[in-house]
C-alpha cells in the first residue's frame, strides 16, 4: 500500500522516502492548478510571520495619551503610532481570509479524491504536494497564534483605535484612517483578535463550513483525511528510524505543528470529537497482527481516530519551550477537551 501503510504499521525499512515528506514533494500536473493557487497566498505567509515579530505595538504612547488627556501632543503621538499598525493588524486578519479560501480547494482536493482510493492513505499519498501545502498552512496557523498569544500590545493598542474613532466621530472630525479600516471592518477585526488562537479559530471554522457544504461527501472523508496525517506525524515523531530522517530540528517542530493542528480540525468536525475514546485500536499494535496487513488497514484504517493519548504523549517528550504554544492550542482551540466523556488522564496530561 506504499509509504504511508509503512508508516501505519511501522515496518521500518530502507526505504528512500517516506510519507507525507514535508521538505521535498513536488506537485504533479493533476495537483498544479490548486498548488499554484495555495503557493501564491502561502508565498506572503513569511512576510506576515515577520510583521507580527517585529510588531512592537504602541504601549508607552497609550498610557502617556491615557496620562495626560488633555495634552494635545501626547494625543497626537499616540494616534500617529497606533494607526499604521493598525494597518498591519488589517493585513494579518486579511491574510486569514485568503486562508481560509484556499484551504477550501485544499480540502475538497484530498477529501473527494477518497472517493477514489481504497484508503486515506492512498489517496493524502498521490497527493504528497497538496498534503504538504495543507500541512504548511497548520504550521503557519499554529506558529502566528504562538507569536500572537504572546503579544497583548495586538488587543490593547486596537482597543485603543476602536476608542479612539468613536470618540472622534462623535466630535464630527474627518479620520482619513477609516477609509482603511471602516467601522465595519473594525467589528471583524476585533472579533478576529478577540480569540486566543485567531488563525486556528479561522480554520476550524472553515473546515467545519466545508463539512456542512458539502453534504455529498461523507463526513468520515474528511475525519479519515485529518485522522490519517495526525496518526502518520505521530508515528513519524515517535519513531526515531523516521525522525532521524528529517534535515533538521525545524522539520520536527513542523511535524509536531502539524499534528496538532489536524488534531484540532477533527475535534472541530467529527461528532464526538477527538478525546472520546470512541475506539478500542491502537494503529501501533496493527504491525503485530499476523492478518492481512492490506485486508486490515482496508477494513479499519477509517475507524482509527487520532491517537491523542500517544499525541499528547509525544509533545510531552519534548523541551517545554518548545512546545507550550501547541499544549496551549489544544487547551484553547479545541472543542470537546471540557466535555464530560473526555477521559481525566487526557486532562491530567494537558494541565
Amino acid at each position: 500500500m506504499g509509504n504511508l501503510l509503512k508508516v501505519l504499521t511501522r515496518e521500518i525499512e530502507n526505504y528512500p522516502h517516506f510519507f507525507l515528506d514535508f521538505e521535498n514533494a513536488q506537485p504533479t500536473e493533476e495537483e498544479r492548478e490548486v498548488w499554484n493557487q495555495v503557493d501564491l497566498v502561502l508565498q506572503d505567509s513569511e512576510s506576515i510571520l515577520m510583521g507580527l515579530r517585529e510588531y512592537k505595538g504602541a504601549s508607552q504612547e497609550i498610557r502617556d495619551a491615557i496620562q495626560n488627556p488633555n495634552d494635545f501632543k501626547h494625543q497626537e503621538r499616540a494616534w500617529n503610532s497606533v494607526c499604521p499598525l493598525v494597518i498591519k493588524l488589517k493585513n494579518f486578519y486579511t491574510f486569514s481570509i485568503r486562508l481560509e479560501e484556499v484551504l477550501q480547494g485544499l480540502l475538497s482536493e484530498l477529501t473527494y479524491s477518497l472517493n477514489t482510493a481504497p484508503l486515506a492513505s492512498t489517496a493524502l499519498e498521490r497527493k504528497q504536494a497538496l498534503a504538504k501545502q495543507f500541512a504548511e498552512i497548520l504550521h503557519f496557523t499554529l506558529l502566528f497564534d504562538e507569536l500572537k498569544i504572546r503579544n497583548p500590545a495586538i488587543q490593547n493598542d486596537f482597543s485603543y483605535y476602536r476608542r479612539t474613532i468613536s470618540r472622534n466621530r462623535i466630535n464630527n472630525m474627518n479620520l482619513e484612517i477609516e477609509n482603511e479600516v471602516n467601522n465595519e471592518m473594525a467589528n471583524r477585526m476585533s472579533l478576529f483578535y478577540a480569540e486566543p488562537m485567531p488563525m486556528m479559530k479561522t480554520l476550524s471554522k472553515a473546515t467545519t463550513n466545508f463539512v456542512m457544504e458539502n453534504k455529498s461527501l461523507p463526513l468520515e472523508k474528511t475525519t479519515d483525511c485529518l485522522s490519517t496525517m495526525a496518526n502518520v506525524c505521530r508515528i513519524m515523531l515517535e519513531t526515531p528510524e523516521y525522525s532521524s530522517r528529517f534535515s533538521s530540528e525545524d522539520t520536527l517542530l513542523f511535524c509536531m505543528r502539524v499534528m496538532v493542528g489536524v488534531i484540532i480540525l477533527y475535534d472541530h468536525v467529527h461528532p464526538n470529537g477527538v478525546f472520546i475514546k470512541s475506539s478500542t485500536i491502537d494503529v501501533r499494535r496493527v504491525a503485530d497482527c499476523s492478518w492481512n496487513t492490506d485486508s486490515l488497514m482496508r477494513d479499519f484504517c477509517f475507524v482509527i481516530p487520532p491517537q491523542i493519548k500517544s499525541s499528547l504523549k509525544v509533545l510531552k517528550d519534548q523541551p517545554a519551550d518548545k512546545v507550550e504554544g501547541l499544549l496551549n492550542a489544544l487547551r484553547y482551540t479545541t472543542k470537546h477537551l471540557n466535555d464530560e466523556s473526555t477521559p481525566k488522564n487526557i486532562l491530567m496530561l494537558l494541565q
